[in-house]
C-alpha cells in the first residue's frame, strides 16, 4: 500500500512539474510574442517618423523657396517660415498645459497595457 501511495504521489508530482513547465513555456512564448510586436511597432514608428520628418523638411524648404520667389527675395521666405515655427514654439511653451498631452496619452493608452486590469476591476 505504501508503494501505491508513493506511486500516486510521484505521479501527482510528475504531473504538477509538467504543468509548471508548460505554464512557464506559455509565459515565455507570450513574452516573446509581445516583445516581437513591440520591436516591430517601434521600427515601424521610427521609419514612419523619419519619412514624415523628411516630408516636413522638404515641404518647408519648398514653401520658403516659393515665398522667396513670390516676394522676389532671397531670404524673406525662409524668414517667414522660421517666424511661423517660432510662434508655434512660443504657443507650445507658454500656451498649452501638459494636461492636454496627458489627456491625449490617456486616450491613446486606454486599450493597451491596462486593458486587462480594467476588465478585472469590472468583474
Amino acid at each position: 500500500m505504501a508503494t501505491e501511495d508513493k506511486s500516486k504521489t510521484d505521479s501527482i508530482i510528475s504531473n504538477l512539474m509538467g504543468y509548471i513547465d508548460t505554464r512557464l513555456d506559455l509565459i515565455k512564448l507570450d513574452l516573446q510574442t509581445k516583445l516581437k510586436e513591440i520591436f516591430v511597432s517601434t521600427i515601424h514608428g521610427v521609419l514612419l517618423g523619419l519619412v514624415a520628418l523628411m516630408v516636413l523638411l522638404f515641404l518647408n524648404v519648398f514653401i520658403a523657396l516659393l515665398l522667396n520667389d513670390a516676394l522676389d527675395s532671397s531670404y524673406w521666405g525662409f524668414g517667414i517660415v522660421t517666424l511661423f515655427y517660432l510662434i508655434l514654439l512660443v504657443i507650445l511653451l507658454v500656451g498649452l498645459d501638459k494636461k492636454v498631452f496627458r489627456g491625449m496619452a490617456d486616450k491613446a493608452f486606454k486599450n493597451t497595457i491596462y486593458k486587462s486590469d480594467e476588465s478585472e476591476q469590472t468583474i
